[in-house]
């Protein structure tokens, strides 16, 4: 798949109410250019793909509205919406926040989001330059199933 067919497929993929393939978006992925750390800062708004992941349902439970980075040291992965709505970062369930590394994943440096507190790995592609394609590894994800497969808008 070449990079123009997969952002179109992407963007097909993410208003789809249907269930999504797994190995359709590795397929997208691959076809994505990384993207460095520095190039994502800022406030991001998150969706998750319809893969059938049960931390899908568990970030919708939580409210997860999407990412925050504030710099390569200071990264927010769970940005959240508490009963009144208000915006705040879930360090609780996060277990702390995070930061940002180029980190190999399949072959590729990427921008990649590491929690201070649990074994977990968010990777990022870049789709255009306002929405990044994002991937969550980690030592329990694989327990729950495959990956999550996510999108960040930027704010």
């Amino acid at each position: 798949m070449d990079f123009e067919k997969a952002q179109i497929r992407f963007q097909e993929l993410r208003e789809q109410a249907d269930d999504v393939s797994t190995e359709e978006l590795d397929e997208i992925w691959a076809a994505l250019p990384t993207v460095r750390p520095e190039e994502i800062l800022g406030q991001w708004k998150g969706d998750v793909f319809n893969t059938e992941h049960p931390l899908n349902d568990q970030l919708r439970l939580i409210k997860w509205h999407g990412k925050t980075f504030v710099s390569t040291k200071d990264a927010k992965p769970l940005i959240c919406r508490d009963e009144n709505g208000k915006l705040y970062s879930n360090t609780a369930l996060g277990k702390g926040e995070a930061s940002l590394w180029m980190v190999e994943f399949r072959g590729e440096a990427t921008a990649t989001m590491v929690y201070d507190g649990q074994p977990i790995f968010d990777h990022f592609k870049k789709v255009d330059e306002n929405t990044l394609f994002g991937v969550m590894n980690g030592k329990h994800i694989h327990d729950e199933g495959p990956f999550v497969y996510f999108v960040l808008d930027r704010e």
